[in-house]
């Protein structure tokens, strides 16, 4: 059946571009402007469907804290930018996770975010996936509403 969803971390900086900003352009961006050597390799690495968490690096208020859950519609390109992917919205998580509360984690001990914090794209390992999900209760467009009902799957455009 092809290859395995995979997951990842996509950092920006909210005064330069932010969840909401992703979500005001109809949920799908471009991202780029990725100068290291390894997140440019990770992106790279990014298949079609693979699933990011979104995170406000930098400081202030709105700052260090996953925020929302985007996926790869385009694979890794070449352009004037240099490499780029672009990935669509698919829901604010339901409850924030801050980086302090990661960080204090017992399950989260040793996730590349922590080693590498200056990396604005990491891979992100299954298990730490569904721990930052269960710490925000999931996200919006999961299939979990809490409804009782099952609608995985649904697209809701």
């Amino acid at each position: 059946m092809g290859k395995e969803r995979r997951f990842w971390l996509l950092k920006t900086e909210p005064g330069e571009w932010s969840w909401n900003d992703q979500e005001a352009n109809g949920g799908i961006s471009k991202w780029d402007g990725v100068k290291n050597k390894q997140a440019q390799k990770n992106l790279k690495a990014m298949s079609l469907n693979d699933l990011c968490l979104f995170y406000h690096s930098g400081s202030g208020a709105s700052a260090r804290r996953i925020v929302g859950v985007v996926t790869v519609i385009r694979e890794c390109y070449e352009d004037a930018d240099g490499v780029s992917v672009d990935v669509k919205a698919v829901g604010e998580m339901r409850r924030q996770v801050d980086l302090k509360e990661m960080k204090g984690d017992e399950n989260m001990k040793g996730f590349v975010l922590f080693r590498q914090p200056r990396l604005s794209v990491v891979p992100v390992p299954t298990e730490i996936w569904e721990r930052v999900c269960e710490l925000g209760g999931g996200f919006e467009g999961d299939g979990n509403d809490g409804a009782g009902d099952d609608e995985e799957g649904e697209d809701k455009d």
